[in-house]
Order: structure tokens, then sequence, then C-alpha cells
């Protein structure tokens, strides 16, 4: 693979895709999460155990997924999953019963991961060349992170103006079709980015994109010889428990810091922006140093972002300090994920089994999807306040700690081919 395949149309096109199809499963809980409990009565650990049956259907996608992305061309495969993702949303707006709730949440991890995921890390790999691997995942990631936070700022400020006055004043029906409203504009905006993508991503090529007609089980056993892949599973994640983290951040803002929902909304909001603040500074200079020493240091800011948190002193009279944990936490934690498919290219994976690689490494990299909904959502209703809040973002400080550990094992043997 040689020199970047600078097509920024394409880029574009993948940092729309790539969050506009997480915005229904996880991003409108992130942002609105003491809403989204209200509204369908559920506890925190009946949430989670939503976002656990996501988890095990992704956890199958990724595996046959991966291979799919090796074969295909992108296009067809990413247009087709934002449009049945879409699809999913329109039940999701019924508000149903919990049964009814996690066959969608079932749905949505076979959207967005078996179309979706292998694909376009494959092409963004391709899109950075032999050496602006930092740059290409760390702008999809931040170009992501924008997406994200826009789509988050339009939900605010659609579920305020079909507020009529202060939260706290408003009946629970009210806010259910003010929230169902963000809903339907959410799903009709992932559809016209699939219309964008089937469109227009058809003029485009990228140079190198080679795919396989079958992937030979004698490569998946190349690729599970690769100590990279293997370390690469435990740094993704360690990385994406983190991630996951960010999902409560709203509910500690109105259980904790005594913020209402709108309020709360925003704070998630606020956390979401610091995203694409992270991608876009580490796409201009993360090419400049090696990735693996800033993955590193990532995590080690997630470590105190955690401890912070975890100390008890983050309480309701002191909101700067809320906001400078947040700051941290946010920053720690989309560093880690803006860079942790960058490394990709040093650990010797093949550019034509990206895909597979890709499926194999998120089979156990994103498991947090299947344990950390349920475990969080356990130590929040067993422990109620900052009590369940303190052990949560422990753990966030316990597996950054091992990731940051994973990376300095990766950087020590694969660093000196940068």
């Amino acid at each position: 693979m040689g020199k970047p395949n600078q097509n920024w149309l394409y880029l574009l096109l993948l940092v729309l895709s790539g969050e506009a199809i997480f915005i229904l499963p996880f991003v409108l809980t992130r942002i609105f999460r003491p809403t989204v409990m209200d509204a369908f009565e559920l506890s925190n650990v009946e949430l989670g155990l939503c976002f656990s049956i996501y988890g095990i259907v992704a956890m199958i996608s990724y595996l046959l997924g991966g291979p799919l992305a090796d074969k295909y061309a992108p296009r067809k495969l990413i247009a087709m999953a934002l449009w049945l993702t879409a699809l999913g949303g329109l039940v999701y707006a019924q508000f149903p019963q919990l049964w009814v709730l996690q066959i969608v949440y079932g749905w949505w991890g076979f959207t967005t991961i078996f179309l979706f995921w292998a694909p376009m890390i494959k092409a963004t790999r391709v899109w950075g060349g032999a050496t602006l691997q930092g740059r290409a995942f760390s702008f999809l990631d931040g170009g992501r992170g924008l997406t994200g936070a826009l789509f988050g700022l339009l939900g605010v400020l659609i579920f305020s103006v079909m507020l009529p006055g202060s939260p706290e004043d408003i009946g629970p029906m009210v806010k259910k079709k003010a929230f169902a409203q963000v809903i339907y504009t959410t799903s009709f905006l992932i559809s016209i980015i699939g219309v964008l993508v089937w469109r227009y991503m058809k003029h485009i090529t990228i140079e190198e994109e080679k795919t396989q007609e079958k992937i030979k089980w004698i490569e998946i056993k190349q690729l599970l010889r690769l100590r990279s892949v293997w370390l690469l599973m435990v740094i993704i994640c360690c990385g994406y428990v983190g991630y996951k983290i960010t999902d409560v951040i709203s509910l500690y803002a109105e259980e904790v810091m005594g913020q209402n929902q709108v309020e709360s909304a925003k704070t998630g909001t606020f956390l979401q922006f610091l995203r694409p603040i992270t991608g876009i500074a580490l796409g201009v200079f993360a090419d400049r140093f090696k990735l693996t020493k800033i993955l590193i240091l990532g995590f080690a800011v997630c470590v105190i972002g955690g401890l912070l948190f975890a100390s008890g002193l983050v309480v309701a009279n002191k909101t700067i300090l809320f906001f400078m944990a947040v700051f941290t936490v946010g920053i720690g934690v989309y560093a880690c994920r803006a860079l942790y498919f960058s490394i990709l290219r040093l650990g010797n994976i093949p550019l034509a089994l990206t895909g597979t690689a890709v499926g194999l490494i998120s089979l156990v990299g994103y498991t947090p999807d299947i344990f950390a909904g349920p475990l969080y959502g356990y130590f929040l209703d067993t422990y109620p306040g900052i009590k369940g809040h303190q052990i949560v973002f422990m753990m966030l400080s316990l597996f950054s700690l091992t990731g940051g550990l994973a990376a300095y094992l990766y950087d020590s043997k694969y660093a000196k081919l940068r």
C-alpha cells in the first residue's frame, strides 16, 4: 500500500454514514439517557440488557461480516445498512414494550455491523495509504464525532422546542411526543445519507481497494498467528469500555449534579463535541509522532479522568470540576477511539485481509457491547446516587490501565516499523 488515496468526498461519505448509522442505537441514548429511561419505563439494567442483545448479534456479525468486506465494494453494503437501520427507528419511535425493544436492538446489531463496520474500516485504511493512517482514522473518528454532535444538537433543539414549558413541569406523555419527533427526524436523515452514499460513492474509485472471492481458513489462521491481532483485541476492548462510559455522563449530570433533562442532554452534547475536536487535532498532528505513543498517552488520560469521578469530589456544588472531569474523560476516550485502528498497518496485517482481520479483532474488542451495559446498570441501580457512578468510573481507570499496558507492548514490538 503506497500513496494515500486522498479523495475527500469518499472520506466525507464515510464520515457521515459512519456516525449516522449509530445515532439511533447509541447516540440518542447517550445524550437523552434520562429521557429514554422515562419514555420506555426502563431501569438501568433493562436498558443495559438491550445493549447486550445488540452486542450478541454484533459479535456474530463481526465474524461473518468481516469476510463480506473483503469480497464486495462498500457502496451497496453501506447504503443498505443505513436504510435498514432507519427502518428500525420507525419501530423505536412507537415506544414498544421491552421485548420488542430488545428485538429492535438485535436488528440494529445486524444492520450496523454485518453490513457496515468492516467495509468502513477497510475503506479508511485504504484511504490513508502507507503514511497517513493516523490522519485517516483520526479524521474519520473526529468527523463522525462532529456528525454525532450535530445530530445531538439538532435533537436537543427539537426536544426543547416541542416542550411548551420547563421540563420539571411537563408530564411524561408530552416528553414522549417530543422525543418521538427526535427519533423520526433522525431516521429520515439517516435514510437521506444512505441515498447520498448510493448515488455518489459509485463515481469514486479508490486505488488498491482489492476484493477477494473467498476467504480461506488458512488465511484466518495466518491472522490468528499474529501477535498484533491479539494485542489489538485487548487495546480495543479496553478503549471501548471507556467509550461506553460516555453513555452515563448525562445520567451523572442529572442524578449527581442536579441537572434537569434538557440540561443533562446539553451536557451529553458537550461531550459529543469533544470527539471531533480530539479527532481533528489528532488528524493534523498524529502522523508526526508515533501513533502507539499517543495511544498510550490517551489511556493514561482516561485513568486520570476515571479517578477524578471515582474520588467522589465531583458533586453538585463543583460544576467547574465536573466539566473538567468530563473534558478529561472525553479527550482520553476519544483519543484512544480515534487511533486504535490506525495501528493496523504497523502489525503486519495484509491489506487484502483487512476486513477479515477487523472482524476477528472486533469479535473480542467489542465485547463491552455485551457486558458493559448490564454491568454499569447493575451498579447504578444497586448503589443509587454517586456511589454507583464511582464504581463505574473506577472500572474505567482499571480497564484503561490494562489497555495502556497492551498499547505499550504493541509499541515495543511494532513501533519500529513506522
